[in-house]
């Protein structure tokens, strides 16, 4: 049973942005390569959607040797692989197992037994132990037992949010704002948050409208979560903007902590700022907007 916390970027001891997640067709050499310039925060090296069934090998054999290449930088490197039940699962498993990218991403997990059945394999396959399980959340069984999943398991860090398949399942229409998977959006997001996971918004199809996407974003950062999964290059900017501390922001957190230090040296227990009240809670809030700058400063160096 995961007794992960979620207090601050520095709770994970090893904190690593993911406001740009990016899905490449491990059967595109091309993407692969040009991939290693992206300022990208994590790289998803798919075999199950982008990838054609005549291809599903070539694309395993692909994914694997970037991962043991070793040039992608500080690129957090996962291998999603085709779901349970599909002819191509268990090779895919055992192979991202073998191969030890920073996590395996699986689609559609409904179940907190299936977290445990996915761990077992991945343990049975070799993975190292810094390889973890990131599970995509993208039925209504998984979304009304998001808690239960996120908690399965240490070895499972982060959601993806499947929203393509989500009003698939739910039989809605997507509309600017999201309105019919508002609901479970937020589901999703308290489960992770309970269980002590990251979580990562899912795609937005249309990489023409970059107004749309940039809103869509904001939205997802409003909502609390920790980036947005992307299906093209040209979205990785506004990604890490979007979801990174602002100059302002940092300045506005050093500010708090600063002026809660100095109430506290004379005995209070709260602090005012600008006419703002500065409570503890906030000062938590402001560290971890510094610690994940730190983590994105270093990233990026």
């Amino acid at each position: 049973m995961s007794t992960q916390s979620q207090a601050s970027p520095a709770a994970y001891g090893t904190f690593r942005p993911r406001r740009s997640v990016l899905y490449l067709p491990s059967s595109n050499e091309r993407a692969l390569e040009k991939a290693k310039t992206l300022p990208v925060d994590a790289l998803i090296l798919d075999l199950e959607d982008a990838v054609a069934p005549d291809a599903k090998e070539a694309a395993r054999e692909n994914a694997c040797a970037a991962v043991r290449s070793g040039t992608y930088g500080t690129r957090e490197l996962t291998i999603r692989v085709n779901g349970s039940g599909t002819q191509w699962h268990d090779a895919d498993l055992a192979a991202a197992a073998g191969a030890g990218p920073d996590a395996i991403v699986v689609p559609k997990v409904n179940s907190a037994d299936e977290v445990r059945s996915l761990v077992a394999a991945m343990d049975a396959g070799g993975a190292p132990e810094r390889t973890k399980l990131w599970a995509m959340i993208e039925t209504p069984v998984a979304v009304l037992h998001a808690e239960e999943i996120a908690r399965a398991s240490d070895r499972l860090t982060c959601f993806i949010i499947g929203t393509n398949d989500l009003y698939k399942e739910l039989g809605a229409h997507y509309r600017a704002g999201r309105a019919a998977v508002q609901t479970s959006l937020q589901l999703i997001a308290l489960g992770a948050r309970a269980g002590g996971v990251s979580v990562v918004d899912g795609v937005f199809n249309n990489v023409k409208d970059d107004p749309g996407f940039r809103a869509e974003a904001e939205q997802g950062r409003e909502l609390g979560f920790d980036g947005k999964t992307l299906i093209h290059p040209g979205q990785v900017d506004v990604a890490n903007e979007v979801y990174g501390p602002s100059p302002d922001e940092i300045v506005d957190a050093r500010a708090v902590i600063e002026a809660f230090e100095a109430a506290t040296a004379e005995g209070k227990g709260v602090a005012t700022l600008n006419g703002r009240l500065i409570e503890n809670l906030h000062v938590e809030t402001a560290k971890k907007v510094l610690a994940t700058a730190e983590a994105i400063e270093a990233l990026e160096r």
